[in-house]
């Protein structure tokens, strides 16, 4: 099981680098790191569970947040019906977005980071992802509001790239014009 102890801090070489494509069909190694990251966030939201293990709750995680630079995510969020959106990914990839933006009220944070980094980090209101899940099935999936952001921020990590790259350095928390507040 992962603990905070497996996941690597900003300023580590591994989060700015782009990540390997998995090759399919994946082995059996990373599946099991695959589902690890699943099982992280999944834990994580049991306030139980997070404080007997010390995890720090997250909605998302990418391989290279455990240092193992691959293209591997897990997000299990709800979306703002409160349906739960609960993804194992190889290989995922933005194959459409909208024009529209969006972004978070509260900005982002990651689990990389320890510290708060206020700013509005701009991202596509709507996004559709093309992956491969868990079983070795080819998924696509549309996605909006906050599971469209968090699938946003952990494809970033796939290709060495940290929220707050994304933030206005001078008027962090200058409104992104046309792009819709997020409530989390």
């Amino acid at each position: 099981m992962l603990t905070m102890d497996d996941i690597i801090r900003d300023g580590h070489p591994t989060l700015r680098m782009a990540a390997a494509e998995v090759s399919m069909p994946p082995s059996n190694e990373d599946k099991q790191i695959l589902s690890s990251l699943l099982e992280y966030v999944i834990n994580s939201q049991d306030p139980e569970i997070a404080q007997k293990y010390g995890l720090r709750p997250g909605i998302g995680l990418a391989a290279p947040q455990i240092n193992v630079s691959k293209r591997m995510i897990a997000v299990h969020c709800t979306d703002d019906k409160g349906q739960l959106i609960s993804y194992a990914l190889f290989n995922p990839k933005i194959i459409s977005h909208s024009v529209e933006k969006a972004y978070l009220q509260t900005g982002e944070g990651c689990l990389s980071v320890d510290e708060s980094i206020p700013g509005f980090v701009p991202r596509y209101a709507r996004v559709t992802v093309k992956g491969t899940s868990l079983t070795g099935e080819e998924i696509k999936i549309r996605l909006k509001g906050l599971p469209a952001i968090c699938f946003q921020h952990e494809i970033d990590h796939l290709n060495g790239i940290m929220f707050y790259d994304h933030i206005d350095k001078k008027d962090p928390l200058k409104p992104i014009e046309g792009a819709s507040a997020i409530e989390r």
